[in-house]
C-alpha cells in the first residue's frame, strides 16, 4: 500500500499491523477457550451455577443381641434461609414466622442478628409431613434440606447404655459416642444447578452416593434389660433410695446382658434433662464394696495352702482391737466359725484374722487378677477405674480393711466381672458390650478347685439357716454374698452419717453357673440398709426371671419323695 502525501506512512502501517495482531490474538483466544481449553469457561460457569448438595447418610442401626432395635435413624426436614436475601422481604416476616410457629418479634431479631450471613437455620428436625406442609406455602426465602434424627424405641430403659446423638447426628453419650466412627455414615453429593438467589433450576446428577453406617449388635438382651429396669425402679420406691445400679453378665462369654441404672432419662425428649440422671452409675460411680469382697479374701487363704474350708477361727466376742481402731461384727456368732461360717455370718473379725495369717499381698493379688480396681477394657465414655491400694508395707489396719472391703473403690461392672470369674471356675474372660459370636479366650486367675469350693461356700451363704434367704430362687441353687458399705464423705475425711450402699453379688445356677449379677442400692432410707435386706430381694426377683427367659434348666427341683410328702401333708392339712 502506497500512501500519497502521508508524512509518516510507516505509522499507519504499524497501526494496521497492531490491529491485525489484536484481532488475531482475540480470534486465537476465542478458538482456545471454545475448542482447546474448554474446561476454563465450563469451570467458570459451573462456579456460578453448579452446586453440590450433601446427601445425608443415616447412622447404623443399634440392636440388642436378638436383633431388637435400640437406636434407629428417621428422616427429618430442616428449613433454612439466607438472611441477606430475607432482609429485603420484611413484609413477609410475620407470615413466615406464623408458618413456622415462632414468635414474630423473636423471628425478626434472629434475622437482624444474622443479617450479614448467608445461611441460618429456621427450624430443625421437622417430620417430613410437617416440613412439606410449610414448603407447600411457597414462602419466599425458605428452603429445605433433608437430615436424619436418632430415635430410641426402648427409651429410658436402655438410655445409659445406648446414649444419644446431638442435633448434628454425632454421638455424644454411651455406645453412640464410643462407636461413633462405626455407626456414622459417609454423606454423598448431589450436583444441581442454582440461580444467583440460590433457587434450584435443575437436578443434574448424583455425584457420590451416601454410604450408611454399619449395624452394631450389642450384648444386651432387651428382655433382661426391661426386667432389671422394672425391679430396680420398684426397689428404689420401696426402700426410699437415692439411686441404684444392676448389672447382669454372661459367665462364659463375658457379655453384659443387662445394665440398668436409676434414676434414668428419656433420650427421645431431653428438654428437662437433669445431668445427674445421665450418669451410667454402673460404670462411673465408685464405692467401697464392703463384705462382697470377702469371698476373694477367703479365696486367697485357700490358694495359700494354709487354710481349708473346715478350719476354725475364734471370733469371740465379736470385736478386735488394733491400736485405736476397733473391728466389729454386725451379727452375733457362736464364737468359733469355719471359713464358710465367716462368709455366712459376714464376720469382719474372722476374715481379718485370716488376712493377718496369709498377708495382705496375697489378697491384693487375687483382687487384682479378678479385675477389681482395674480397667475393664470396654472403652465406655467416662468409665472409672477405681482404686486398689498397694502398700509397700501393709499395717494391720489396712490389711484388715482390705480383707472385708474397705479402703478400695470399685464399680458395679468390676464387681460383676469378679463374680463372673468365680462362677467360671476361676477363669477370667474379657467383658464385652457387643454380641460375641464365639467363645473368647480366657485366663485362669484362680485355681479351679478353689473356685469350685467357693461356689459351694457361697451357695451356703444363701441357703444355709441364717443365710441370705431373700436371694433364693425357687427351683435353682444360688450362690452369692451381701454387703453393706458406709458412704465416704464428699469434700471431707471420714464417712457420711447414716448413709449406706446396700449390695448383693452372686451367680446361678450354682451347679453350672450361667449368669452373674450385682445389685447396688444407694442410700435406702425406709425399711433398713443391709444388703441382705434391701438388695438381695432384687437379686432374687431378677435372677428368677433371667434364668427362665434364658431357658436355663432348674437344678434344685424337689425329688419324687419330697413331692409325695408335700402332697400328703397338704392333703392332711385340708382334712
Amino acid at each position: 500500500m502506497k500512501l500519497e502525501g502521508a508524512l509518516y506512512p510507516w505509522r499507519f502501517r504499524v497501526v494496521l499491523g497492531l490491529l491485525a495482531l489484536m484481532v488475531g490474538a482475540i480470534s486465537w483466544r476465542i478458538v482456545d477457550l471454545h475448542v482447546i481449553d474448554r474446561a476454563f469457561l465450563q469451570g467458570q460457569g459451573d462456579a456460578r451455577s453448579v452446586r453440590h448438595i450433601p446427601i445425608p447418610a443415616h447412622r447404623g442401626l443399634i440392636t440388642d443381641r436378638n436383633g431388637e432395635p435400640l437406636a434407629v435413624s428417621t428422616p427429618v426436614t430442616t428449613l433454612w434461609t439466607n438472611p441477606k436475601d430475607l432482609m429485603g422481604l420484611r413484609d413477609h416476616w410475620p407470615v413466615i414466622a406464623k408458618a413456622l410457629g415462632q414468635d414474630p418479634k423473636i423471628f425478626a431479631q434472629r434475622i437482624e442478628q444474622n443479617a450479614n450471613r448467608e445461611f441460618m437455620y429456621l427450624v430443625r428436625g421437622l417430620t417430613p409431613e410437617q416440613g412439606q406442609a410449610i414448603l407447600s406455602q411457597k414462602l419466599p426465602g425458605v428452603y429445605s434440606i433433608e437430615e436424619f434424627r436418632r430415635f430410641y424405641p426402648a427409651g429410658e430403659v436402655t438410655a445409659h447404655v445406648v446414649g444419644f446423638t446431638d442435633v448434628d447426628d454425632r454421638g455424644r453419650e454411651g455406645v453412640e459416642l464410643s462407636f461413633d466412627e462405626w455407626l456414622a455414615g459417609v454423606p454423598g453429593k448431589r450436583q444441581v444447578l442454582k440461580d444467583r438467589r440460590g433457587r434450584l433450576i435443575k437436578d443434574v446428577q448424583v455425584a457420590r452416593n451416601a454410604k450408611p453406617g454399619k449395624t452394631l449388635a450389642l450384648s444386651i438382651d432387651l428382655r433382661l434389660q426391661y426386667l432389671a429396669h422394672r425391679e430396680l425402679r420398684n426397689a428404689l420406691v420401696e426402700n426410699g433410695a437415692k439411686a441404684g445400679s444392676l448389672v447382669i453378665a454372661d459367665v462364659k462369654t463375658g457379655e453384659i446382658l443387662a445394665m440398668a441404672n436409676q434414676p434414668t432419662y428419656n433420650p427421645n425428649n431431653r428438654r428437662n434433662l437433669q445431668p445427674a440422671a445421665m450418669r451410667n452409675r454402673a460404670m462411673i460411680d465408685v464405692f467401697e464394696p464392703g463384705s462382697t469382697v470377702k469371698p476373694f479374701s477367703i479365696s486367697a487363704a485357700l490358694e495359700s495352702g494354709r487354710w481349708k474350708p473346715e478350719d476354725k477361727v475364734d471370733v469371740y466376742p465379736g470385736t478386735l482391737q488394733i491400736g485405736r481402731y476397733t473391728i466389729r461384727d454386725v451379727s452375733r456368732s457362736e464364737g468359733v466359725l469355719d471359713l464358710t461360717g465367716i462368709l455366712i455370718k459376714s464376720s469382719n473379725v474372722g476374715v481379718s484374722k485370716v488376712a493377718f495369717d496369709i498377708g495382705a499381698e496375697s489378697i491384693y493379688r487375687v483382687m487384682q487378677q479378678v479385675g477389681l480396681g482395674q480397667d475393664t477394657g470396654l472403652g465406655f465414655p467416662g468409665e472409672r477405674v477405681g482404686n486398689l491400694p498397694n502398700h509397700r508395707k501393709w499395717p494391720k489396719a489396712e490389711t484388715a480393711t482390705l480383707a472385708y472391703g474397705y479402703g478400695l473403690s470399685v464399680t458395679a461392672i468390676q464387681l460383676a466381672h469378679a463374680y463372673s470369674v468365680l462362677a467360671n471356675n476361676g477363669r477370667s474372660v474379657p467383658l464385652s458390650l457387643t454380641r460375641a459370636d464365639s467363645l473368647p479366650d480366657g485366663v485362669q486367675v484362680i485355681d479351679e478347685s478353689v473356685a469350685k469350693t467357693l461356689q459351694g461356700m457361697l451357695q451356703q451363704v444363701v441357703e444355709a439357716p441364717g443365710g441370705v434367704f431373700r436371694a433364693q430362687v425357687p427351683g435353682y441353687h444360688v450362690s452369692g454374698k451381701s454387703g453393706t458399705a458406709r458412704k465416704a464423705s464428699v469434700g471431707s475425711k471420714g464417712y457420711t452419717q447414716n448413709a449406706y450402699r446396700s449390695l448383693f453379688a452372686g451367680f446361678a445356677p450354682s451347679s453350672n453357673p450361667r449368669i452373674a449379677m450385682v445389685v447396688v442400692i444407694d442410700e435406702p432410707s425406709k425399711a433398713g440398709y443391709f444388703g441382705g435386706l434391701v438388695s438381695a430381694p432384687v437379686f432374687g426377683k431378677v435372677m428368677a426371671g433371667a434364668l427362665r427367659l434364658m431357658n436355663v434348666a432348674p437344678d434344685n427341683l424337689p425329688t419324687e419323695e419330697q413331692q409325695t410328702a408335700t402332697a400328703v401333708t397338704g392333703k392332711g392339712g385340708r382334712i
